[in-house]
């Protein structure tokens, strides 16, 4: 007769997390086949039996049913195993982060898979494991604009207070250039790549057919542009398009303009005098980005410049002023947004490169 292991005892608290295990879907299949061996054994059948319905060897049955018996559901894990203690461990990466630090090689504007696998002795699969695992990208890069004007705090607050609250009864206008955009002759298309993926494909050379400079004044609060493209960008065409700007607005309308620190927009003093309805408020130095046209032309540049083939400067000329009329015609006011960037960020660390 075959041998009759005692029924072993448990609570319905334990029983009911033996069911709930072996109906999971989602909990590792050793976990679902060890809750249904001691189910069943709950129920008083035998171990060949157990063994034969779940294709295991009725050996292991009777080690987990054991190990239940005397540990109940902690009974059921895996002991610790003793094993080769990894070669690669905490200790590798905190010298590999402590590399990151360090200036790298003679010759080399930054380090590599490659050279920090030397440099620690260490498999170059090694080194990117612990890369990878980190969230460092080595060849990710950002940029940041800061400005060193002592006067930063102050500029940017009257800047931002005029986006956020604006005079009563003014017209906030944000005003700058964006200078030489070139007429690229260059075909383009989509093309199959090898790996049967579809990409935008350019020829490697192009023709450059000349430059033009396109000045632009956003109203902050709808979102409307006034723009003008000139074959120069000199004091002169700055004020004549001032003068076209103050135009577009009723008489002694009370105008805030922004203005970033080039020379065209500096010494109008005269021009001022003649507009006393127009005040210039001025971004701190390498601070442009406070400019919020700024936002505006990179819509330009991404929507019309940046992929467009132009055998002519009119070639370009229209396709800036077919933007601007599309523009115009579902224009809104933007939302000032800024992330803030803390001098700690800038620092060549590895925290900085993991952000």
């Amino acid at each position: 007769m075959p041998k009759r292991y005692p029924i072993p005892v448990c609570d319905e608290e334990v029983k009911a997390e033996l069911q709930r295990r072996a109906a999971s879907r989602t909990a590792p299949q050793r976990a679902v086949e060890r809750a249904k061996i001691m189910l069943a054994c709950l129920e008083g059948r035998p171990m060949k039996e157990i063994a034969a319905e779940l294709g295991i060897r009725p050996n292991t049955a009777i080690h987990w049913r054991q190990g239940f018996a005397a540990k109940e559901l902690a009974g059921l894990e895996d002991e610790p195993r003793p094993g080769r203690q990894p070669h690669y461990g905490p200790a590798f990466r905190a010298r590999l982060l402590a590399v990151l630090e360090e200036p790298p090689p003679a010759g080399q504007a930054q380090w590599d898979g490659k050279a920090l696998a030397a440099r620690l002795q260490a498999s170059p699969d090694a080194v990117w494991r612990v890369l990878r695992r980190e969230g460092i990208c080595l060849r990710r890069r950002r940029s940041w604009c800061v400005s060193t004007d002592p006067e930063f705090a102050p500029k940017a607050a009257d800047i931002v207070g005029l986006y956020l609250q604006p005079p009563e009864n003014a017209v906030v206008i944000s005003v700058d250039e964006k200078p030489s955009i070139q007429a690229l002759e260059r075909r383009q298309g989509y093309v199959k790549t090898s790996s049967g993926k579809i990409a935008r494909g350019y020829k490697s050379t192009y023709k450059r057919h000349g430059t033009l400079n396109l000045l632009a004044a956003l109203t902050i609060a709808t979102g409307l542009v006034q723009t003008a493209i000139k074959e120069r960008k000199r004091r002169v065409e700055f004020l004549e398009f001032m003068d076209q700007v103050v135009a577009g607005f009723a008489p002694g309308q009370e105008l805030h303009v922004i203005l970033d620190n080039s020379n065209i927009h500096k010494k109008n003093e005269a021009w001022q005098a003649l507009h006393p309805n127009v005040h210039f408020h001025y971004t701190p130095t390498s601070a442009s980005w406070l400019n919020m046209v700024e936002i505006w032309f990179g819509l330009l540049t991404r929507k019309a410049l940046r992929n467009g083939d132009f055998h002519s400067t009119e070639e370009l000329r229209q396709a800036i002023e077919a933007y601007i009329a599309a523009y115009q015609k579902t224009a809104h006011a933007f939302i000032w947004r800024k992330r803030e960037v803390k001098g700690a960020q800038l620092r060549n660390t590895i925290a900085n490169l993991c952000k």
